[in-house]
């Protein structure tokens, strides 16, 4: 496959990062890089490509050693443990540089000269573009089937038309991915929680690729956790900012049900003089619950609504604990030359 060409623009300097979660991919990682190296080097940009290598426990960390050793683009971030998917891509783009950022898989599930292609929808004015396996070659029932049902489902609940949610081969604009706190399994719920903060968000179709061992290290065993994230993007695009709009109507609808209730047992008992325990004890233990609820609901909100701001002051707390990076260049982040933040790659 010949990567596309990139369209130039007038910017004589730009930056691009290619962050790549690894997870014992020693057999695949020498391919990889040989492609991503031709690729870089037919695109002429200022490059690096940041390996992060998720607890492998394969020859993964040194062959990324020995990359690193004789590529100076080449930044590893160990991670001390196998911490997911999702920690490993916000490792690496906390680590990236670029102005632009790419992630795709280790694996080689993703075709490195599809690149450009991200790249030039990207120039055309949005903040993400998102790879879409319109041909996959997975197994009908096992994997294209359920994909489709969830990403119908994440479409309809996030409010984001993408086809694929599911896929890691997607390009952003750095201000945009390193304002997400990422954790769970939210990397595909990206585009999501971008477009809540204005991102414009487009898809281009991609090759789907078997991939070549024949395994995934991030697969089915996550289903239900990636469908308890969905539940909690949902929250998060609707209430995140005020929660009290989320438990108030139930614990206002709780008290006023307990209080109607309750005014109609005190009526009936001065109207009537019936004994209310006797005559309407179940109504009045109703009324009672129903009002404590309502009371519990409400303060849940207010609580919820002090949490809210621990969460945005303390929302940059990493979900990783990286070792020693290994870069032989420079800083502890790895890069000889600091790239300049008004040397925008692809900027409009």
């Amino acid at each position: 496959m010949s990567p596309e060409p990139v369209r130039r623009r007038s910017h004589s300097a730009r930056q691009l990062s290619i962050v790549v979660p690894l997870f014992n991919e020693q057999a695949t990682l020498a391919e990889l890089h040989r492609r991503l190296d031709a690729v870089l080097l037919l695109l002429g940009l200022p490059s690096e490509i940041v390996y992060v290598d998720d607890g492998s426990t394969d020859g993964t960390a040194a062959a990324l050693a020995e990359l690193a050793a004789r590529d100076s683009r080449v930044r590893v971030i160990p991670l001390t443990r196998n911490y997911g998917q999702t920690a490993a891509l916000a490792a690496g783009f906390d680590a990236a540089a670029g102005a632009v950022i790419v992630a795709m898989d280790g694996d080689l599930q993703h075709a490195p000269e599809e690149i450009p292609k991200l790249l030039n929808k990207l120039a055309e004015g949005y903040d993400i573009v998102s790879g879409w396996r319109e041909q996959r070659q997975d197994n009908l029932w096992t994997r294209r089937i359920p994909s489709r049902i969830a990403n119908w489902l994440m479409a309809r609940l996030s409010g984001v038309a993408l086809h694929d949610f599911g896929t890691t081969f997607k390009a952003y604009r750095a201000p945009i991915i390193k304002r997400i706190a990422l954790y769970g399994d939210m990397h595909r719920f990206i585009p999501a929680l971008a477009s809540w903060r204005g991102a414009r968000i487009a898809e281009v179709p991609i090759a789907n690729i078997v991939r070549p061992q024949n395994r995934s290290h991030y697969g089915l065993s996550r289903t239900w956790r990636v469908m308890a994230d969905l539940i909690t993007v949902r929250f998060l695009l609707r209430y995140v900012t005020r929660p009290l709009h989320f438990f108030g109507p139930a614990g206002f609808a709780c008290l006023a049900l307990g209080m109607a209730g309750g005014s109609w047992v005190l009526a009936t008992k001065v109207i009537t003089g019936d004994p209310v325990f006797v005559e309407h004890g179940p109504l009045l233990l109703l009324s009672v619950l129903l009002i404590q609820s309502g009371v519990f609901l409400v303060g849940l909100g207010l609580l919820a609504e002090l949490l809210t701001r621990i969460y945005v002051d303390g929302r940059h707390r990493r979900i990783y604990t990286v070792a020693q990076p290994i870069d032989l260049s420079a800083d502890i982040w790895g890069r000889s030359e600091p790239l300049r933040p008004d040397d925008a790659i692809l900027r409009q």
